[in-house]
């Protein structure tokens, strides 16, 4: 019953557009879960069949690269200063430390900041404000787009080929998966970049 369940729901008209709001809702609300439904799309892709794993990584690339682009403008129209939460003192904090990497590599902080939660909005926001060219950045956030859906929809869909018999569990060792990927790449990049500011 729970598979036949998950296989409706999965062959669903709306299951991708739904994921791709909670991708695009990341982007600017930082506790909405985007790679916790690409995940879990990509575990239903193999242990249901539904849907294709192309349209998981593909609608969550589009999604993630939405929302990139639509936080850029936001910072490009309105600055960094406009609203109350964003004059906050740890906002602010967040948002030098994107302008310092920035400077040094818009590409590297673009692919690192996906995975660094509130890091994503303020690189975006920031890049936007700076003025950093368009083209130039918009072209650096689709490949980013595209390699974070890849890797998010993967960690799910190697769950789902483990667990091929049970989507469900496979549904919630997918997630937990990207959980602890998700914080153990957070944790690497702290250590990381406490090593750069210390030499």
């Amino acid at each position: 019953m729970v598979t036949a369940l998950l296989e409706s729901v999965a062959s669903g008209p709306w299951t991708l557009v739904v994921m791709f709001l909670l991708v695009l809702a990341d982007a600017l609300i930082v506790v909405v879960p985007g790679e916790i439904a690409v995940s879990a799309l990509g575990a239903l892709a193999v242990s249901v069949g539904s849907p294709p794993l192309l349209a998981v990584i593909a609608v969550g690339a589009l999604a993630a690269f939405t929302g990139d682009a639509l936080c850029y403008l936001i910072g490009r129209r309105i600055g960094l200063e406009r609203w109350r939460w964003m004059r906050a003192r740890r906002v602010q904090a967040a948002l030098r430390w994107a302008a310092t990497r920035l400077d040094r590599g818009t590409a590297t902080v673009v692919f690192t900041a996906r995975f660094i939660p509130f890091a994503r909005l303020a690189v975006n926001l920031t890049a936007g404000a700076t003025r950093i060219p368009a083209p130039r950045y918009l072209a650096v956030c689709a490949v980013a787009a595209t390699a974070w859906a890849s890797y998010q929809a993967v960690v799910g869909a190697a769950v789902g080929a483990l667990l091929p018999d049970a989507p469900l569990l496979a549904v919630v060792v997918s997630v937990a998966v990207a959980l602890l990927l998700g914080v153990g790449i957070d944790v690497a990049i702290g250590r990381w970049n406490r090593r750069r500011a210390a030499q």
